[in-house]
């Protein structure tokens, strides 16, 4: 496979198809936050974006590791599961079937941070491999032989696609945000940055949270958020992220939510600099969400709570 492009499959195996700071930077595989997802009902219209918070359902029972959740099309979405024996897998749920069907199941490597290809062919998935290799790699949704992809950098912690090119978080000392637009061209985006890298939708944008500059906000650390043009090559500022807060999920080109604790905010950064607080979450059992993704068609949400004590 050539650097930065992936294949697409013929198009029989279309009509087949229809029928990603991990909790410690190093290897993926130790132990994580015992974790479950939720799925909750959302609305998005000339009225503006609404959670129901009232409609938050439970999709997975797990005492060890269900988390980085990202939808894939209206009815399902892919995330990452520990087993009893520590090994992590790509899981796929359906919620309208209530199915779960492995993406991967490998006993000597482990699969995160999940994520749909722009050509919907492919599941991508930071891998940590059976030398702790950690290297993004392409699952096909027909259950084809995985490929990997960008073989010379690692190791990877993170990534957000733009296109068929994905920006990499690469561990080190310090951390790096790079852009692989060619084998030979691999762009250092920026240094210290955090875990969520995102597209900005319907921008040619790559947004990011710089950690270079600790902020106080309210009593609480953030940091500032940074979009990055991919054709312009730079970089410019998006105002602070939520306190205390790190991974954020677009709605749409200028709506962002973050959470915090049990609740969800909302910031149009477009408008305001000011973050809005849309929704409370009792959950008995769970708080402090981590991961969000939303649904393409804005009508549901999928949230990771960590499993209280």
């Amino acid at each position: 496979m050539p650097f930065y492009r992936i294949k697409k499959f013929p198009a029989p195996y279309i009509l087949i198809i229809l029928f990603i700071y991990l909790c410690g930077i190093g290897n993926m595989s130790l132990a994580q936050q015992s974790t479950d997802l939720f799925l909750v009902d959302t609305r998005n219209n000339l009225l503006g974006f609404k959670i129901f918070s009232g409609t938050a359902e439970k999709i997975t029972e797990n005492e060890f590791y269900d988390n980085q959740p990202k939808f894939i099309n209206d009815l399902q979405l892919v995330f990452s599961s520990e087993d009893p024996s520590g090994n992590f897998d790509i899981i796929m749920y359906n919620w309208e079937s209530e199915k779960f069907t492995n993406m991967t199941r490998t006993k000597n490597k482990s699969e995160f941070s999940p994520d749909l290809t722009n050509c919907g062919q492919y599941i991508s998935a930071i891998t940590v491999e059976e030398d702790s290799s950690q290297r993004l790699w392409l699952y096909p949704i027909n259950l084809g032989e995985p490929e990997l992809l960008y073989d010379d950098i690692q190791p990877v912690g993170y990534y957000g696609w733009h296109e068929d090119v994905a920006a990499l978080f690469v561990i080190g000392e310090p951390n790096r945000l790079v852009f692989p637009y060619s084998r030979d061209d691999v762009h250092e985006i920026a240094v210290n940055t955090g875990r969520s890298v995102q597209k900005r939708p319907k921008k040619g944008e790559i947004v990011f949270l710089d950690k270079n500059n600790n902020i106080v906000a309210d009593g609480k650390t953030t940091y500032e958020l940074k979009a990055y043009d991919i054709e312009k090559r730079e970089t410019t500022s998006l105002g602070l992220a939520l306190g205390g807060a790190e991974d954020f999920c677009w709605v749409d080109k200028n709506t962002l939510l973050m959470g915090r604790g049990n609740d969800l905010y909302m910031r149009k950064v477009n408008k305001s600099i000011q973050w809005e607080k849309i929704a409370t979450f009792s959950i008995p059992g769970y708080g402090n969400i981590s991961r969000i993704s939303i649904s393409p068609d804005n009508k549901k949400l999928a949230l990771t709570f960590e499993q209280l004590d």
